[in-house]
């Protein structure tokens, strides 16, 4: 608003002085007039041969200038106010004339070419400030997603994505498939340490059970000192057998369980018995009652969690994504051939764009200046280019007034 305030000045100044030049000129024109009814010097005759031709100047510029923007005096002269009848071939043809000049191949390659993204990007990314900003805004549009989301419609969906899984799902082949992996891989071997572990101290700590039991077995008629030496026995016994095979990676035990265990997975992978056992597990835990109960707690605690996540600018989620995108862009200041992608993309995309899109850049400025109002447009126009054409004007008395005093001057020589 201010710059336009501005060009209304100009113009208008530029106006007042194209006009003053004029006004001179028909005073001097006068003068010499006056002059000339009472003194007949030949340097007067000049002057006013100047300023004549200079006011025709005048007066043929500003037509000229006028009859672009509006009638001159107000009367509708034939091709006047150009600018206001023209207004439809005038946006049809600013429209042809910045896609065939400015958004043609030759025109937009050499500047496609130069552009590096991918170096303002990294060194964008880099600032903490930027990147708090862009985190801030994502947590913003993440979160009113969230709270917006309606939490009927997305567990439904939840349930009914879990629902088409388990049915296409063979629970026992899963099973099988699950119990091998850990077998192939020796993660079972942790599981039977561990037991043993606290198998031996679960019965070491228990010793006066097994004591109490060995008693009611023995009867009367063996020794009191007899049955506690007998449970010390036993249970050293069997602690210092579960130490060793715990203790010892190739126990025969070990091989023994890991066999029995290879055997359990082909069973359940091939015997019909465990594959109708376990569907009857499956359809009791994830009957469709209880799949849409699981799916709206789980919706429900990936809603909440995220939303105190984004809402805390401090949370391990936002620290984690401002060290992702930290790291992004060292990578990319480092990685040439990722900035060498990125760029290359970009730049095929821009050319792309801009060409596949040529028609509609034309039809958005014919139609931009056609829903112009007319006078509008021709004020527009004016405020743009109207200071300039008063130089036309001013140019116009300065060259007309010299013409003028050019053949006034040859016809006296003549």
């Amino acid at each position: 608003m201010i710059a336009t305030d501005n060009k209304i000045v100009q113009l208008r100044r530029h106006k007042v002085f194209a006009t003053m030049c004029f006004v001179v000129m028909a005073l001097l024109y006068i003068a010499c007039e006056i002059l000339l009814r009472r003194n007949v010097a030949n340097w007067i005759g000049y002057v006013r041969a100047f300023s004549e031709a200079a006011m025709v100047g005048a007066l043929a510029d500003w037509f000229a200038v006028t009859a672009l923007f509006h009638h001159p005096l107000g009367l509708k002269i034939p091709h006047t106010n150009l600018i206001e009848k023209g207004k439809k071939n005038i946006g049809n043809n600013l429209g042809k004339f910045v896609t065939e000049n400015f958004l043609n191949p030759q025109t937009i390659r050499p500047y496609i070419s130069k552009i590096k993204v991918s170096e303002y990007i990294a060194d964008w990314l880099e600032k903490e400030n930027n990147r708090k900003k862009i985190l801030t805004e994502a947590a913003n549009i993440f979160r009113d997603i969230l709270q917006k989301s309606n939490n009927e419609t997305v567990s439904s969906f939840i349930a009914k994505k879990g629902e088409d899984l388990l049915n296409n799902m063979d629970v026992n082949k899963v099973f099988a498939s699950v119990l091998q992996y850990l077998l192939d891989k020796n993660e079972h071997e942790k599981i039977i340490s561990y037991v043993l572990n606290k198998a031996k101290y679960y019965i070491y700590e228990n010793e006066e059970t097994v004591r109490q039991r060995v008693k009611k077995e023995s009867g009367f008629l063996v020794p009191g000192f007899v049955d506690n030496i007998l449970a010390n026995r036993i249970t050293v016994g069997i602690v210092n057998y579960l130490h060793e095979i715990e203790q010892t990676p190739n126990h025969p035990i070990r091989k023994e369980i890991s066999q029995q265990l290879y055997r359990f997975a082909q069973q359940i992978r091939e015997e019909d018995k465990w594959k109708t056992e376990l569907d009857k597990l499956k359809n009791e835990l994830f009957s469709q009652q209880n799949l849409q109960q699981y799916a709206t707690d789980i919706w429900a605690h990936i809603k909440t969690l995220f939303i105190n996540e984004l809402n805390d600018e401090h949370s391990k989620f936002m620290h984690y994504a401002d060290n992702s995108v930290l790291n992004f862009s060292q990578n990319l200041k480092t990685d040439v051939a990722m900035r060498n992608n990125i760029d290359t993309w970009v730049r095929l995309n821009a050319y792309r764009l801009l060409l596949q899109n040529t028609d509609n850049v034309s039809a958005l400025i014919s139609n931009t200046v056609g829903n112009w109002k007319e006078r509008e447009l021709s004020q527009k126009l004016e405020l743009e280019v109207g200071k300039d054409l008063q130089y036309i004007r001013i140019n116009g008395t300065l060259v007309g007034g010299l013409v003028g005093l050019a053949i006034y001057t040859i016809t006296q020589l003549l």
